[in-house]
């Protein structure tokens, strides 16, 4: 008999029991939905910790003032101010491993243009923050010297203050008003995306003398933070050691005492994220993938109840002449039919559960056609072999015999 045939042959008797195929196929629906449904939210939530590093920047260390202490409670790090821009300089000339550092301080404010404003993040920096954070340019400038030495009033946006305050406008060379104080954009940042765009950056001079020197306190020197690039990858392990070493000698911090700041690796921090993400996806794929073996199995139940009700109809095809072949070949077709089919509803299935998930919880998920080949396949695989058993036993059926069966 021919595969067509055969093919034919096996949907026919699919259809004369429509109940019994969908209870057959539905092991193998959830099954393959919900290997799809799991591979696309890990893939999404791989993609999202990925932009995260991206959006840090290569080869970044951070660097945070300590925690205080009130009433011996030890508060929130960053309550004690105690990194300056002298800190900074004397990373970059006395660390080897460094090749440029930038300090920050950043707060709220509102955003003023003509008659459009928006509250966003102030980021008084200098022009080597953006070499730390490999940010460029759509257009415009960085800060010269001149503004960051004498607190010039110029500013950089990024993309979605340009988007809010502009929008197809011209952003360069138009003045925007921040806290009652007039500033020229000089610059707009390119798109970043993880919330890095909504930022306004401002000579860090300026930001100390206008609007955000009470967050230093009595340091009219000190910085909220300080970010560090080293020269490679391999370089920050040194790099993280040797500015410990100085800045618990440049802030007088004797053997035993607590540092006054917290250095951290944030990308090795979110590759560990990513690590632990990829491990919790793998498991719960496995876990899916056990709705597979049990819609599998549940198939092969049912082609052997199938098998025994329908002994009669396989006699008399012996009897005619199909040989123990074709009759294989016919309960194989069916369980490879009712798996692909189950595959196929499982596939649409398992798309509409990640996007109904992704919009209600707000993730991001990824569908990857090759986790759905993935799907399909193991759901034909699966057909096989829990079809195999079934279709064997039916071939061997004396057909003397199965005519006898009443």
């Amino acid at each position: 008999m021919k595969f067509t045939q055969t093919l034919m042959v096996a949907l026919r008797s699919l259809r004369l029991n429509p109940l019994r195929s969908i209870l057959t196929m539905l092991g193998m629906v959830i099954g393959v939905a919900s290997v799809v449904t799991v591979l696309a939210i890990g893939s999404g939530a791989q993609s999202q910790v990925a932009k995260q590093i991206r959006a840090v920047g290569a080869n970044v260390l951070m660097i945070n003032p300590g925690a205080a202490k009130q009433a011996g409670v030890r508060l929130k790090a960053g309550t004690r101010l105690t990194l300056t821009e002298r800190d900074v300089d004397a990373i970059m000339e006395q660390v080897p491993q460094v090749r440029v550092a930038a300090g920050s301080l950043s707060g709220s404010a509102q955003v003023v243009h003509e008659n459009k404003n928006w509250n966003t993040t102030i980021n008084g920096t200098t022009s080597n923050h953006f070499l730390v954070r490999d940010w460029h340019l759509a257009e415009g400038r960085y800060f010269n010297r001149t503004e960051e030495a004498s607190a010039g009033k110029t500013a950089i946006l990024g993309s979605e203050v340009a988007k809010q305050l502009f929008g197809t406008d011209e952003a360069l060379g138009a003045q925007i008003r921040i806290m009652n104080v007039p500033f020229e954009v000089i610059g707009v940042l390119d798109a970043k995306g993880q919330n890095q765009d909504d930022v306004v950056f401002v000579p860090l001079s300026t930001a100390k003398l206008r609007f955000l020197g009470s967050a230093s306190g009595v340091n009219r020197d000190a910085v909220a933070f300080i970010i560090v690039k080293a020269i490679s990858d391999e370089a920050m392990a040194p790099a993280k050691s040797q500015i410990e070493a100085l800045l618990r000698q440049r802030h007088h911090i004797q053997d035993g005492e607590e540092d006054d700041f917290i250095v951290t690796d944030p990308a090795a921090a979110m590759t560990a994220q990513r690590g632990a993400t990829r491990t919790v996806a793998l498991l719960l794929t496995c876990i899916a993938c056990v709705s597979l073996l049990v819609g599998g199995i549940s198939i092969m139940n049912i082609m052997i109840v199938s098998v025994t009700e329908r002994t009669r109809e396989i006699g008399i095809r012996r009897a005619v002449g199909a040989r123990g072949g074709d009759i294989r070949r016919q309960f194989l077709a069916e369980a490879l039919a009712l798996c692909l089919a189950g595959g196929v509803i499982g596939v649409v299935t398992g798309i509409t559960m990640s996007l109904t998930i992704a919009r209600s919880a707000g993730w991001v998920t990824v569908i990857d056609p090759q986790a759905i080949l993935l799907a399909l396949g193991f759901s034909a695989l699966t057909g096989v072999f829990f079809g195999f058993y079934p279709a064997h036993r039916a071939s061997q059926l004396d057909p003397v015999e199965a005519l006898k069966v009443e």
